[in-house]
Parts: C-alpha cells; structure tokens; sequence
C-alpha cells in the first residue's frame, strides 16, 4: 500500500519495540481481525482511544483469521482492513500479526492499558495476567448491541438466498 496515511499508521516489529521502549504517554492495546468494519467496531475503536495514550491496533493476517473463523473468512484482505482501520482519526497505529493471538506482542509492547469488547471476562483477555503482572491495566468496552461482523454475513446470506 502506498496511501501516505497508511504508511504513516502501519508499523512493523521493530517499530513496535521502538514504541515499547520509547514511550512518551500511555500505550493502549487492542487486537481483533475487524474483518468488516461496523458501528460496533467504529464505536469500540473511538471508545478504546478516550481511554487517554495512544492506540495500537493489532490485527490478525487473513492466515490467521482462517485458523480461528474458517475458509471463508476474511471477507476483506488485510491489506483492506489496514485500510479501514488506519483512515480513522483516532486509530494512531495498525500492527499486523500471523499468531492465532497477540500474546508475543503484547509481552514485547508492554502496554499501559489493554482492552476488548465486552463479551469477554477481563481474567480470560489473552494477555491479561502479563499485563497486570507488571503494572498495567486490562478493561473491556460494552459492545453496541447487535452489531457484529458474523451476524452481518448472515444477514447478507439470508437476504441473497
């Protein structure tokens, strides 16, 4: 990709060791495949960054969205997801992993705050116990109800049928 603000907002490993070990504020992680981007994903991503820092979006390779979603999935290209999510104002970078979860990841950045959606238990996040291990914080953002990427497939299946 040659988007000047998608090469301002994806980083790369080394970069993400740079953040880790030069950090100026608060570094708030999150991660998902945000497969196709919904109210419910732009409302989580703004609430993730009014948490205060900046925020670092790990996103699944399409190998690795396979692995946990199916053959069928992704339904958008990593390349069109980095895409999507780098073209929000409050996404301040996109960070694209091939593990099934971003535990290497979160251990290298370290960050200040990590969050997910509130389907999740805090003590079952990947990554919580290292988090809060070394200081850190691990909350979870209310989901928008009945917004989510499997219910929009099947809604689009059920109305092409």
């Amino acid at each position: 990709m040659t988007t000047d603000f998608v090469a301002k907002k994806l980083i790369h490993s080394s970069e993400l060791h740079a953040l880790s070990d030069q950090r100026e504020e608060k570094l708030i992680w999150t991660n998902g495949c945000f497969d196709i981007i919904h109210a419910g994903h732009i409302t989580y991503l703004y609430g993730c960054k009014m948490l205060g820092g900046r925020l670092i979006v790990g996103l699944n390779s399409d190998a690795s969205v396979r692995r946990l979603k199916g053959v069928n999935r992704p339904v958008n290209s990593v390349e069109e997801r980095i895409l999507h999510l780098a073209s929000f104002f409050f996404v301040d970078y996109v960070f694209v992993y091939e593990e099934d979860t971003p535990l290497k990841w979160i251990e290298i950045i370290k960050p200040d705050l990590l969050v997910k959606g509130g389907d999740y238990k805090v003590e079952d996040i990947v990554g919580y116990h290292e988090v809060v291990r070394y200081g850190g914080q691990v909350t979870t953002i209310p989901l928008v109800e009945g917004k989510s990427t499997t219910s929009l497939i099947e809604k689009i299946r059920a109305n092409h049928d």
